[in-house]
C-alpha cells in the first residue's frame, strides 16, 4: 500500500512539477513569441524551429502552451487562494459553534452558494464587468468556497472533542486562542489535500470558461482558447487539440495524484494501517 501511495505522490509531483517549470520558463524564455500572428506560417507542420507546429495564425503551439501554463498556474493560485481565505475561517467558526445560529446560517448560505457553478457565476460576473482572468479567478474562487468550509467544518468538529482542546476550554481559553493555536495547526494538511484537488478542479473551470470565451481574453495564451480556436480544423489538423487538451489533462492528473498522495501521506490513520500491512 505504501509503495503505491508513494508512487502516486511522486508521479503527481513530477506531472505539477513539469508544468510549473513550463509556466516559470515562459517569464524568461520561449522558442518564438507566442502571440507573434504569421500569415505566411500558418498550419506549419512540426519542424523547423516549430517543435509542434503552428496554429491557424500561424502562432507557434509549444509557445503558446508554456505561456497557457503560466496563465493556468496563475488563476489557479488565486481561485483556490480566494477559497482557502474565505472558505477555512468560515468553516472553523460554523465547527467551533455546531449548535449555534451563526453556524446554521453560515451552512445554509454556504449551500446556497453550493448550487452556483463557477461558469454561472462567470456568466453573471462577465455581464456586470466584462469577461476576463479576473472574472474567471473571481468566479472560480467564490464557487469553491463551499468545499473549503466544509472540509473546515468537519475537520474542526473533530478537533473539538480532543483531550486538549477540552482541557484549553476548561482552562478559560478564549475560542479566538484555541482557533489559532489548536484547531488551524491540526487542520492544515487536510486544508493542503484540498487546495490540490480544488486546484485540479480549478484548471478545468478555467479552460472550460476561456472555451466558451468568459476567461483569458486573446492575446493572451490559454489552453481553453486554444482548444475553442482548434475545434473548425479537428478534423483537418487535429494535432491542434491535441497539444492542449494533453496538457490540461496532465495538469489535472498531476494535481490529483497530488491530492490524494498527500491526503495519504499526511493522514496518520492510513500510516497506520500501511505500516501495520
Amino acid at each position: 500500500m505504501s509503495g503505491r501511495l508513494n508512487a502516486g505522490l511522486l508521479v503527481g509531483g513530477t506531472l505539477v512539477g513539469l508544468v510549473t517549470l513550463a509556466a516559470l520558463v515562459s517569464f524568461v524564455w520561449t522558442p518564438h513569441d507566442p502571440t507573434l500572428v504569421d500569415a505566411a506560417g500558418k498550419l506549419r507542420e512540426p519542424g523547423g524551429g516549430y517543435l509542434l507546429g503552428a496554429d491557424k495564425f500561424g502562432r507557434d503551439t509549444f509557445s503558446q502552451l508554456m505561456v497557457g501554463a503560466r496563465t493556468t498556474l496563475y488563476v489557479g493560485i488565486v481561485a483556490v487562494g480566494i477559497a482557502a481565505v474565505l472558505g477555512t475561517p468560515l468553516g472553523v467558526i460554523a465547527g467551533m459553534t455546531p449548535r449555534g445560529w451563526l453556524s446554521e446560517l453560515i451552512m445554509r448560505v454556504n449551500d446556497l452558494v453550493f448550487a452556483f457553478p463557477a461558469l454561472l457565476l462567470a456568466v453573471m460576473l462577465g455581464a456586470v464587468y466584462g469577461p476576463g482572468t479576473l472574472t474567471a479567478m473571481i468566479a472560480i474562487g467564490v464557487a469553491t468556497v463551499p468545499a473549503f468550509a466544509r472540509v473546515a467544518r468537519a475537520a474542526t468538529l473533530q478537533v473539538m472533542v480532543t483531550d486538549y482542546v477540552l482541557a484549553a476550554r476548561a482552562a478559560g481559553r478564549r475560542r479566538p486562542a484555541i482557533a489559532v493555536r489548536h484547531v488551524l495547526p491540526n487542520i492544515g494538511s487536510m486544508l493542503i489535500v484540498q487546495a490540490s484537488v480544488s486546484f485540479a478542479i480549478a484548471i478545468l473551470a478555467e479552460a472550460a470558461l476561456s472555451f466558451l470565451g468568459f476567461g483569458t481574453r486573446p492575446p493572451t495564451p490559454s489552453w481553453g482558447r486554444m482548444l475553442q480556436e482548434s475545434q473548425e480544423l479537428l478534423f483537418s489538423t487535429p494535432r491542434l487539440a491535441l497539444w492542449p487538451g494533453l496538457a490540461i489533462a496532465v495538469a489535472v492528473l498531476g494535481f490529483n495524484l497530488l491530492g490524494d498522495g498527500l491526503r495519504d501521506f499526511l493522514d496518520p490513520k492510513l500510516r497506520r494501517i500501511s505500516a501495520e500491512r
